[in-house]
């Protein structure tokens, strides 16, 4: 067991999310003596479990590595149930402290610590925060009357329940060109997509890209483009096209409009946010390190909005930047030997 501070102690380090990344932190700490706790409000790699059952990743499972600890999968690219079992064995391998179903509320500063608390109503004291808490947990919602409406799903797990319905998924980029073929294969009824661009998303996979084109040019998946959704009722709904305001019969709408970072813990951490496009947090690329001292990032919540640009496979370096930059900080406060 790795040594673990009473409650009234304080932690080296607290990471927030226990995704890759997070993990990957606590274990750098590991390596190099720093008490540290992990705090997730989910399950272990809460992102990666709300991915699609059937999800197989980009990459292979050389670049998913992280611990040392191999990964190895069954096929050239790993899939969704490898990776859970494997980040799984990855926290018993190291033992890690992770505290899960634990949701981080607010943070305090109170001089050269901060006080974490969380929904479990408890405190946790620390000399420094990495947050890594990626951007999956929160759907970009596209703030229409009817959204909340038990038929409306930002997030997609399989096909059967949509057998037989008459689906309308909103995006053009990988997430929204899956969901439609593969429900369309499955049985849906009816498979509408609702795209406010001109064209499907460049970003789309190369050998995906020609077959839901085709999909769309052979009228087997209808498509609305320069389109958006109005409004949502219990059997139809409202969709703005270029040619005027139209009304579909509608059982499922599955919107892949995409996910946020956590911005209200960066704000409330004191994270100073760009005023651009992305909103891309401030630190030092060098360290990690944010405007706010001790305070720093890892993972994919490094670009804002820009989600496409930070994945396991490059940004695992991020957790050794990070360490070793407190580790620098630690050491330099050590009295020096007469």
């Amino acid at each position: 067991m790795h040594a673990t501070p009473a409650s009234s102690d304080v932690f080296d380090v607290l990471i927030i999310g226990a995704g890759p990344i997070g993990m990957a932190c606590g274990i750098e700490c590991v390596k190099n003596g720093l008490s540290y706790l992990i705090v997730e409000k989910g399950c272990l790699v809460n992102s990666l479990y709300n991915y699609p059952l059937n999800m197989t990743f980009f990459s292979t499972s050389d670049r998913l590595e992280i611990g040392g600890v191999p990964f190895i999968s069954h096929n050239y690219k790993p899939t969704r149930t490898e990776a859970l079992e494997y980040y799984r064995r990855v926290a018993q391998s190291w033992n890690l402290q992770i505290k899960l179903y634990e949701a981080v509320t607010h943070v305090e500063k109170h001089r050269e610590t901060f006080a974490v608390h969380t929904s479990r109503n408890r405190t946790y004291l620390t000399r420094a925060i990495i947050v890594a808490t990626g951007f999956y947990d929160i759907p970009n919602r596209m703030n229409v009357p009817g959204e909340d409406l038990p038929k409306v799903h930002h997030y997609y797990r399989e096909a059967h329940p949509y057998f037989g319905q008459r689906i309308a998924v909103v995006g053009a980029a990988n997430s929204a060109v899956d969901v439609a073929l593969e429900t369309y294969r499955k049985g849906a009824a009816e498979v509408t997509m609702i795209i406010r661009e001109d064209q499907i998303s460049e970003r789309v996979k190369y050998w995906v890209k020609p077959d839901i084109e085709n999909r769309i040019k052979n009228g087997e998946i209808k498509a609305y483009f320069q389109s958006y959704l109005v409004a949502i009722r219990e059997e139809e709904i409202d969709v703005q096209t270029p040619q005027g305001l139209i009304t579909l019969p509608n059982d499922f709408v599955l919107a892949m409009t995409g996910y946020l970072p956590n911005f209200a813990l960066l704000e409330n951490l004191g994270v100073r946010i760009r005023d651009d496009e992305m909103r891309t947090p401030v630190y030092n690329e060098a360290t990690m390190e944010t405007n706010q001292p001790n305070v720093y990032l890892a993972g994919v919540v490094c670009g804002g909005l820009q989600t496409n640009k930070w994945f396991i496979e490059n940004s695992r370096v991020h957790a050794v930047t990070i360490i070793q930059d407190l580790k620098r900080k630690k050491l330099s406060l050590q009295p020096h030997s007469v």
